[in-house]
């Protein structure tokens, strides 16, 4: 591929996600509040822009990686905005987690100024995101996808196309972290028994990871309290926004969820307690009466 691409926000995602692209032959254009972040990606080979709108102007396809819906809104429609500066007939990708409501309603936003809208929420982590390896859960119409043509696969390994019109996508991302924030959660709630029983915690990782009580957030997430790393991949306020839009979306109809609403306590209560911005395997820091591991190489 050889298409102008623009990516925006060059987080733990974002920044693998423009790598990838790179590979792939596009051209690639970055923006990102962080002015020292997109010049890192262009002294790599890619364009650095000063806002969104300068990116726009130059992309047939642009991709937001940003944290949420508000700053979706902020790239599209604040200051320097890129929704004023897209050609029509331009691609925008949205691949923040978010109410699916308010994608649906951007599908429409974005089509009243000729421009085509992918729901296209992500998963996999910062490595899955270097290495082209992602998931994307994706929705949008027939042209949308037709206008991205390979740019999706070449960011992630598995592109699912989940309905033709927005907010699908969504739907399936925030039941995705339904079950990680849980399984954080739960993960920690483990590992801090243990603790407290007086268990070895490296013992009782290496036993779990090869039980059947495995799972990929256990394995992933216990690593870091191994280590006693809690530098943010994810942070713990991430969980406690998208534990919020599940909760959100199964109250709209009077559904029950009542482990997503004590996972939701848990890292309100991490986040309260001054570990908002900590790595969400902070949550086993609520548990009174543990020592947990020291970090490891240093502090």
């Amino acid at each position: 591929m050889t298409q102008n691409i623009g990516v925006i926000g060059l987080g733990a995602m974002g920044r693998g996600m423009a790598q990838s692209l790179r590979r792939a032959g596009c051209t690639v254009h970055v923006c990102d509040v962080r002015a020292e972040a997109a010049l890192a990606f262009a002294a790599e080979g890619g364009v650095a822009c000063a806002s969104p709108a300068e990116l726009a102007a130059q992309c047939e396809v642009v991709v937001s990686v940003v944290v949420n819906a508000a700053q979706t809104e902020s790239v599209l429609f604040g200051e320097a905005g890129a929704a004023s500066a897209m050609k029509p007939g331009s691609l925008f990708v949205m691949c923040s987690t978010v109410d699916p409501n308010w994608s649906i309603a951007l599908e429409k936003r974005l089509a009243a100024l000729g421009l085509l809208y992918l729901d296209a929420p992500i998963s996999g982590g910062a490595a899955k995101a270097a290495s082209g390896q992602m998931t994307m859960m994706t929705s949008g119409r027939p042209e949308a996808y037709a206008k991205a043509g390979g740019v999706l696969d070449a960011m992630a390994a598995k592109v699912y196309r989940l309905g033709d019109a927005a907010g699908t996508g969504s739907k399936v991302k925030i039941i995705n972290q339904l079950l990680a924030g849980v399984h954080i959660a739960a993960a920690a709630e483990a590992m801090a028994l243990g603790l407290r029983e007086g268990v070895d915690a490296a013992a009782l990782y290496e036993v779990i990871t090869h039980s059947a009580g495995n799972s990929w957030m256990f394995e992933n997430r216990m690593a870091h309290v191994l280590a006693g790393d809690y530098t943010p991949l994810s942070a713990v306020d991430i969980f406690v926004k998208d534990l919020g839009l599940v909760l959100d979306t199964a109250r709209a109809s009077k559904f029950p969820l009542p482990l997503s609403a004590t996972a939701h306590q848990m890292f309100m209560q991490a986040s309260s307690a001054g570990y908002a911005k900590e790595d969400d395997s902070a949550v086993i820091k609520i548990f009174p009466g543990i020592t947990l591991p020291a970090r490891t190489g240093g502090a």
